[in-house]
């Protein structure tokens, strides 16, 4: 089913952090330009590990036909359905996976930032989403009024940067570089670059970044 304007508001804005998953996908079987697209979300069980069993059990793999899927996450996986996700693609080789992410998931637990370099390992694309992400979801996912299918969101890219920097720095393993800090009673939320020299030193082009705090 097509999610309303205001949950894909809620879920996918990088700004705010509300804890449960949605997943957006589209699956497609061969050289076929036609997609299998659905959602899916937290049950008792994260929307990643609901998605491949579901999957798993509905479609047939007897054949040597080539599957991929993309999915587009509100946060990315946790480590232990970055295992769960390695386990089913070791199972059926035939299917790439493409993840696009909104936010990253508890970014400085090195579990989690093992796990996804764990995918990169495996041939997982993985990546922040951006504008024409955001567009592609807002048009395909959304049920959005007649006539504003261009109208979907626009996020100031400082948020995606600064996520798409800390998921370079867990690709090259180093130690986190964006540090999130939340405060409930006061209402605020504090995004800001620490960087370290090893930062400076495998990603020169930090030299360039302008390192300002965002407050949301």
């Amino acid at each position: 089913r097509r999610i309303e304007p205001w949950e894909f508001e809620d879920f996918f804005d990088p700004r705010q952090f509300r804890p449960e998953t949605c997943l957006l996908y589209e699956v497609r079987w061969g050289s076929s330009r036609n997609a299998w697209r659905s959602t899916a979300r937290n049950t008792t069980r994260h929307a990643e590990v609901n998605f491949l069993e579901r999957f798993a059990a509905e479609r047939h793999f007897d054949k040597p036909v080539s599957c991929s899927i993309t999915w587009f996450l509100s946060w990315s996986p946790c480590w232990e359905c970055s295992q769960a996700i390695g386990a089913f693609l070791s199972q059926h080789p035939q299917v790439t996976l493409a993840i696009h992410v909104t936010r990253l998931f508890h970014h400085e637990d090195e579990q989690n930032r093992q796990g996804l370099r764990d995918l990169l390992a495996r041939g997982v694309t993985l990546q922040v989403m951006g504008d024409s992400e955001y567009a592609h979801c807002w048009r395909t996912f959304v049920n959005s009024p007649p006539g504003a299918e261009g109208h979907y969101p626009r996020y100031p890219s400082d948020f995606t940067r600064l996520y798409a920097l800390e998921l370079h720095c867990i690709i090259l393993g180093l130690p986190p570089c964006l540090e999130i800090l939340r405060r409930y009673q006061n209402q605020f939320t504090l995004f800001r670059l620490v960087p370290q020299n090893c930062h400076y030193q495998m990603i020169p082009h930090l030299n360039f970044f302008v390192v300002r705090h965002y407050f949301f």
